[in-house]
């Protein structure tokens, strides 16, 4: 799903030349960052994004109601849009599973994007790599039954946030690494010098070998308007260009 957040983050704009790709073809995303990066504002953006496609609605799963909608997204908040999104709050691991599991029970048009905001807070409840394997296969296989039931050509796409922790936790870090080859495509959010009265993030979307990679400059301000601009490319800037494979940032 890495055009999809692409076209959010080049703000609606078309993707160029060879980077149109339907869901069906996209590796899952991983959209990861620290608490308050703006996760849910992306997440959120993407589903109305995804809305405004012309195809199956979008299940948007988290723990909570969002607390606002998030400005800046210009046209995308029309009404049709929003009717298209379904929001389901499962508040425990248990229900998540649950819920899960009784996808191919569901009736109606299937998905064309399933959304899952803060794993981290599903995965605190039983940390173990065996449980966030089983829950990243089980996201994996909803989204893959839901692009069965659209037909071809119409699948169904996968982003999930992850809050990211501070360095130095082996526990978190192994965690992260198995993740992320259930998500070979990912989006880093990191803090950057603000402006006054701003919040600053950069973000690097490395699409899992579907289009190039690609840097923006995400700013928040104080009433929660969200802009997005290009990142000024500087040569020998290598500061987000490690290489994530030890489940590190990049």
């Amino acid at each position: 799903m890495a055009e999809t957040l692409r076209r959010v983050l080049n703000l609606g704009s078309a993707a160029g030349p060879g980077e149109e790709n339907t869901a069906e073809a996209e590796p899952p995303l991983l959209l990861l960052g620290g608490h308050g990066s703006g996760k849910t504002a992306l997440l959120f953006a993407a589903a109305l994004e995804a809305a405004g496609e012309g195809r199956g609605p979008v299940l948007f799963l988290t723990r909570r109601p969002l607390q606002r909608l998030p400005r800046g997204i210009g046209a995308a908040l029309e009404p049709l849009r929003l009717q298209k999104i379904r929001f389901q709050y499962p508040p425990s691991t248990c229900e998540l599973l649950r819920l899960l599991c009784s996808a191919h029970e569901t009736r109606g048009p299937a998905p064309s994007l399933l959304l899952l905001d803060g794993l981290e807070e599903y995965l605190a409840e039983d940390p173990g790599s065996q449980e966030a394997a089983y829950l990243a296969a089980l996201l994996l296989d909803t989204a893959a039954h839901f692009s069965h039931r659209a037909g071809s050509g119409r699948g169904c796409g996968l982003i999930v946030a992850l809050q990211t922790q501070e360095e130095g936790d082996s526990a978190t870090a192994l965690q992260l690494a198995l993740l992320q080859r259930y998500f070979p495509a990912q989006c880093w959010l990191q803090p950057d010098a603000p402006g006054p009265g701003q919040h600053c993030l950069r973000a690097c979307l490395e699409p899992g070998g579907l289009g190039a990679r690609a840097e923006w400059r995400v700013t928040f301000r104080q009433d929660g308007e969200m802009t997005v601009t290009p990142w000024p490319t500087q040569a020998g800037d290598t500061s987000l260009h490690k290489g994530s494979s030890s489940g590190g940032q990049p």
